[in-house]
């Protein structure tokens, strides 16, 4: 018990641990905030040279983005001829207007101007391809039934090429797919991420400057927030190595114990150390207290020998099993004349006589139990041709001994009927040896003998 409590008493308890986590992170906690505050203030700084790249850098993507959807839609008009892509077609040019917003926004700062003015080229080829796609759908469209979906004015108000006119649905559509994938559409298309490409290297320049200022302040405080975060990964590290040392890993090995039915491994925490020698101490009193109550259950109060559940018990579990056995069904002769003549307690005293030389004479490997009021039963498990001699000696052993009488009790005799199976514990194991016990008795009881042979040798 002093071992045990002084096993309970190391280790570092968990309080300990938590507070020591606690300060850690408050520590931590001040500094990033500091670090923090010291950022927010650089970067108000910084965002007034970036502000204007950013709005002027949407507003570049936003043309590229309109133009591209609006290509995009005409495209997959021309090749499904689904109304759902013309009206989205015609949403963004007349309702969204992506396009025409990116220059409005552009508008409004200063010296601005020759980036204004690529955007305004990029806008400039994107109409250009605006009237190369509402001439491709109109060619698709005005084959089509009306009544399906009214077309838009601006579809009606087309006005094909003499040769178009001539042609058919088929010959429109294709029309209209050269018209969108042709080499001349795709070289305008590139024009424009050109001109949004020089849009923005211009405003990149504007503000490239600002930017450097700005940066410069930035990095110092960049450096301390880098500080601050690796403190941070190292006190994490720790508190998490500690937490699986201390916490989860003694947890995790409680829970394997306990489905094993094992005893806990005493560690991590000063908590966990004592909850497990706490257990280990009830689980040590409980597998006691079991092994008491399986052995009581198992044993026959009179004799100390097996009962029958038992030996119900093991037969079961041999009749899985591969390995050669012999069964002995073993009978005291006249024991009802025992008990009229000498009473029950002499006739208890002789059962008891019976079990211990039973016992005493096989191995403590070998399964005695006593099965009725003066039978018993031995199992033997072993090669076959070896056990019949020792089952023989034992068998006249057992007789020589129980015919010297001993305190007062009778001189006794005992039948035995042996059984030999090859492979485990059979069903028919048990009546055969029942059969062999039989022919004993047939032949004068005291003595042996074997199913397989049928010979019974007598000792009267």
């Amino acid at each position: 018990m002093e071992k045990q409590e002084q096993e309970q008493a190391k280790g570092i308890r968990i309080r300990t641990l938590n507070y020591i986590m606690i300060a850690s992170a408050a520590v931590l906690y001040v500094i990033l905030i500091y670090a923090t505050f010291q950022v927010s203030v650089r970067y108000e700084r910084l965002i007034a040279a970036t502000e204007d790249y950013i709005s002027s850098e949407k507003d570049g993507v936003l043309l590229r983005e309109g133009s591209d959807y609006l290509t995009e839609q005409a495209r997959l008009y021309v090749v499904t001829q689904e109304p759902k892509y013309m009206e989205a077609y015609f949403t963004e040019k007349n309702v969204t207007k992506r396009r025409e917003r990116a220059l409005e926004g552009l508008q409004r700062y200063e010296n601005s101007n020759a980036a204004y003015d690529f955007l305004q080229k990029a806008l400039d080829d994107s109409n250009c391809l605006t009237e190369t796609e509402v001439y491709a759908m109109s060619l698709v469209a005005r084959c089509q039934d009306e009544t399906y979906m009214p077309l838009p004015q601006e579809i009606l108000d087309v006005v094909f090429l003499e040769e178009d006119e001539k042609l058919d649905l088929g010959g429109r559509v294709e029309k209209a797919q050269n018209l969108v994938f042709s080499s001349d559409y795709r070289d305008t298309k590139d024009m424009i991420d050109c001109h949004t490409n020089n849009f923005l290297n211009a405003i990149v320049t504007w503000t490239r400057g600002r930017q450097t200022e700005s940066a410069k302040a930035l990095k110092t405080i960049i450096q301390r927030q880098r500080l601050c975060f690796s403190i941070f990964f190292v006190i994490s590290a720790i508190t998490f190595i500690l937490i699986i040392t201390l916490i989860v890993k003694p947890l995790l090995g409680f829970v394997t114990c306990i489905k094993e039915e094992k005893r806990l491994e005493i560690g991590g925490a000063r908590e966990f150390r004592y909850l497990a020698a706490t257990y280990n101490e009830m689980f040590e009193s409980n597998m006691a207290n079991a092994r008491r109550l399986r052995r009581k259950a198992e044993m026959d109060p009179l004799t100390g020998v097996l009962n029958r559940g038992a030996f119900e018990n093991m037969r079961t579990k041999l009749e899985e099993a591969s390995e050669p056995l012999a069964l002995m069904i073993i009978d005291v002769d006249r024991f009802k004349e025992v008990n009229d003549t000498y009473g029950h307690e002499a006739g208890d005293k002789v059962l008891k006589k019976v079990a211990d030389v039973i016992k005493n004479t096989f191995r403590s490997q070998d399964c005695v139990a006593r099965i009725g009021g003066d039978e018993f039963v031995v199992i033997l498990v072993g090669d076959m041709e070896k056990i019949k001699p020792v089952i023989r000696m034992k068998a006249d052993s057992m007789n020589e001994k129980l015919a010297l009488p001993e305190d007062g009790l009778p001189r006794i005799s005992l039948s035995i009927g042996v059984a030999l199976s090859p492979h485990g514990f059979s069903q028919e194991l048990y009546g055969m040896a029942d059969d062999a016990l039989y022919r004993v008795k047939a032949h004068g009881r005291c003595g042996y003998c074997f199913y397989d042979d049928g010979i019974c040798n007598e000792n009267d």
